[in-house]
């Protein structure tokens, strides 16, 4: 008897990786393969989430990939420093691919194997062979442009050194007392282990261009300002899409055959940029479909969960909006340490996506950070359909 054709996950990053590893626990009777272009899964990165950012019901899947955690962390500005009782996570890219292996048998999985073209019966690789699917769906990061959205950017160099950090026990995930580059520049310092320490000089900008080796200089200087100093273990690099805009039709049109997952379906946080949430979310949901899904189900699924969430984020995009429309680069960061102000339990709901009607008075709320009047002419854009 002839086996059944599986459901390809075309990319092996976070969002594919982790729709792998629940559907093979959930529904272990769907043939599942797991293709990624890369020697591992989910290349060279570090996620960080929050608590409150994890769906209940899958917080034993964020446990399993071994987060660094700090109970607190710290934010510094000009105006104000704090540091806030919201524990807060890192999940390296080598604990995702760890776990891939550990849970997923070797025929549900495959490395170094390049897609060239979806359809909704299978999958052409780079290499020209064809491999047959039940379903296909889309989780290889986003693509090099993404029709239809206004976008603005944020971008970083990260540098891992050998070297313990000052305070191991409270994570920085934004220290914005350094002169301010290229918009609103920030740096992280995660101190990932005792002899660890993970240094990030990170930009929300207009444009996506990364001088790679300038930044990365910046970022030694950072960590020596720090008293962090050691061997460079690695270096990370990312230009995260911050969404302001633009026509979701357009992005994803309704008649799209196959569906996607993660940063390529616009699965992310509309301001944060953050995605592991929203991964863990849409892994969820995939494995609780009925039967045995085809195509058009998870296009139909998929797209209708981007519908909903792109609804979901007007807020964002408009305070998207106001950052990058109505403030001078160079004045960005007073948007954040306004909104740093605010209660923990409130920022802990902006970071999971989840604020309340009285949440967004309240961030609205007290003297504004941006000049009145290009507030109001951003606003105005946003009404007459430039930033739909």
């Amino acid at each position: 008897m002839a086996s059944r054709a599986p459901l390809i996950i075309a990319g092996g990053g976070l969002a594919g990786a982790l729709a792998a590893l629940v559907l093979a626990e959930r529904r272990p009777e769907l043939p599942i393969l797991l293709l990624e272009s890369g020697a591992s899964f989910g290349g060279n990165h570090t996620w960080s989430f929050f608590d409150s950012d994890v769906p209940a019901g899958m917080a034993a899947l964020a446990g399993a990939l071994r987060p660094v955690r700090w109970e607190r962390h710290r934010v510094r500005f000009e105006q104000r420093e704090r540091v806030l009782p919201l524990a807060y996570n890192a999940v390296s890219a080598p604990a995702l691919d760890t776990l891939v292996r550990a849970r997923l048998a070797p025929s549900c999985w495959r490395l170094g194997t390049g897609v060239g073209t979806l359809l909704p019966d299978g999958v052409i690789l780079q290499s020209g062979e064809r491999i047959a699917a039940s379903a296909v769906i889309d989780a290889r990061g986003p693509a090099r442009e993404m029709p239809g959205l206004e976008l603005g950017w944020q971008k970083f160099v990260g540098i891992e050194f050998a070297a313990s950090a000052p305070e191991r026990d409270c994570a920085t995930i934004m220290d914005a007392m350094i002169p301010q580059l290229d918009g609103y520049r920030f740096v992280y310092v995660l101190p990932l282990a005792a002899d660890r320490t993970l240094v990030e000089d990170t930009y929300y900008s207009d444009g996506p261009e990364l001088a790679v080796a300038a930044v990365a200089d910046r970022v030694r200087q950072l960590a020596a300002a720090r008293d962090i100093s050691g061997q460079e273990v690695r270096q990370e690099t990312g230009v995260l899409p911050i969404l302001i805009g633009g026509d979701p039709a357009q992005f994803w049109p309704v008649d799209d055959p196959v569906g996607r997952l993660g940063l390529r379906g616009g699965f992310f946080h509309a301001t944060t940029g953050y995605s592991l949430g929203l991964a863990l979310q849409m892994a969820e949901g995939l494995a609780s479909l009925p039967g045995q899904p085809d195509s058009a189900d998870l296009a139909g699924w998929s797209r209708a969960c981007f519908v909903r969430h792109w609804r979901q984020s007007g807020f964002f995009r408009l305070l998207n909006t106001m950052l990058f429309r109505a403030t001078r680069p160079d004045e960005r960061h007073r948007i954040f340490a306004h909104f740093y102000r605010l209660p923990p339990d409130l920022i802990a709901r902006f970071y999971a996506g989840t604020l309340r009607p009285w949440d967004r008075l309240r961030i609205l709320s007290g003297r504004p950070p941006v000049r009145i009047g290009a507030a109001l002419g951003a606003l105005a854009d946003m009404r007459r359909g430039v930033s739909k």
